[in-house]
């Protein structure tokens, strides 16, 4: 039997990052892929303990049913863990728990998006958020940024231009470039964005990994118009595979995304749920950051010494103060998507920076991820890599 798939699923073929996953059981490859957590980071003991405790309480609630909207203790604790970012003034019924922050990309998108609506995301974006604007026959249109944050500019003449119902954002070691917008720039997004009625959804899933810098207010503490919905989520700090994480925003927008929630999984896991606000409870969090942050730091300047050291000089990159992403820029006519298989051939992975761009350009781009390779083998797949773009410089030239 050939199945009629339904139209809109007509330009979704799944993200790059997971046709990479695919190859990385192959253990001699170096991948700068993914944008996992290290796993030295990854609170395995505590968790434990948490598990056992909250399992031998014979508390059955938590393998029952449970609220939409997530366990009322937790959502008073993240009242108080996005006061950090200076999101006060809001109570529980402003916060919608979330299987992950991707899933509150889902959620807004399916409350907000008709067929050709437009939203608004960075030029380079997240991937993942392109794929879920397709699934709601949406459309994405680029904004230009620069090392500031969006080019106001441009986001206005967008704005006018598109009448957008959202616009997408990573403020804080953006996912891919790992910049970080200014204070400025961020007072200038809400007050644009209020003024002409466009909701923003504020993604910040990389915030607490600041390892120098001045940490910045987030764009919702800019919020006067009640028209930005922040989301942040546990798995760089805590376990992806929890999946737990919180949106932030206008109660009657939320109560929508519950709305949708109810239909895609019901609720994010109980016991999910109550190991994250045990962790929280205890005084965790800070601690293992703490311990995180040196390691990131390392990898990082690991993988910019090896870049100022292999690289071609024509290559451009970003110097993050935090997250997980440097982003590099070739010169024109030097493919990245073409280019992969040679480097998987080298034992090297990357995510080709196409897939990044609302239209499908920056050929020339490419993302690294350096949590996930100790500094030895960022050595030697940086070399690797090197060694190949050089070679098809010369080629091009």
């Amino acid at each position: 039997m050939q199945p009629k798939f339904a139209d809109r699923m007509a330009n979704m073929n799944g993200t790059a990052t997971r046709e990479i996953f695919k190859l990385l059981s192959r253990p001699e490859i170096i991948s700068f892929a993914g944008g996992l957590p290290a796993k030295e980071c990854l609170p395995l003991k505590e968790i434990a303990d948490i598990t056992q405790e909250l399992l031998a309480s014979a508390d059955v609630s938590l393998l029952q049913y449970g609220t939409t909207e997530g366990f009322l203790s937790l959502r008073q604790r993240l009242v108080e863990y996005v006061r950090d970012v200076g999101i006060t003034g809001i109570d529980t019924d402003n916060t919608l728990v979330i299987s992950g922050g991707q899933q509150g990309i889902d959620l807004l998108s399916k409350a907000l998006l008709n067929k050709g609506d437009v939203v608004l995301v960075e030029d380079p974006t997240y991937l993942a958020v392109l794929p879920i604007i397709d699934s709601y026959e949406g459309r994405a249109v680029g904004v230009k940024a620069c090392a500031e944050g969006l080019d106001l500019d441009d986001l206005e003449k967008k704005i006018v231009a598109y009448k957008p119902k959202l616009l997408y954002v990573v403020p804080t070691f953006s996912n891919p470039t790992g910049r970080t917008y200014t204070e400025e720039n961020r007072k200038a997004i809400a007050k644009l964005t209020a003024k002409y009625g466009v909701i923003v959804l504020e993604d910040d899933p990389y915030g607490k990994l600041r390892f120098s810098g001045k940490a910045v207010p987030s764009l919702k503490s800019f919020d006067a118009d009640n028209n930005v919905v922040y989301i942040s989520s546990f798995s760089k700090i805590i376990s992806p595979g929890l999946r737990v994480g919180v949106a932030v925003g206008d109660k009657a927008i939320l109560r929508k995304m519950a709305i949708g929630k109810q239909g895609t999984d019901l609720h994010t896991s109980n016991l999910a749920q109550k190991i994250v606000e045990k962790y929280l409870e205890k005084g965790y969090l800070t601690p293992n950051i703490e311990k995180s942050l040196p390691l990131y730091l390392r990898r990082k300047t690991a993988m910019i010494d090896a870049i100022e050291k292999y690289m071609p000089a024509e290559f451009r990159h970003t110097d993050p103060d935090g997250g997980l992403f440097i982003w590099g820029e070739l010169p024109a006519g030097v493919d990245t998507v073409k280019l992969l298989p040679a480097a998987l051939e080298c034992n090297v992975a990357y995510i080709q920076g196409q897939v990044f761009y609302a239209d499908g350009s920056g050929l020339n781009t490419i993302r690294l991820n350096y949590s996930n390779a100790d500094p030895e083998q960022i050595d030697k797949g940086i070399h690797a890599l090197g060694d190949l773009l050089k070679k098809k410089l010369s080629e091009v030239k």
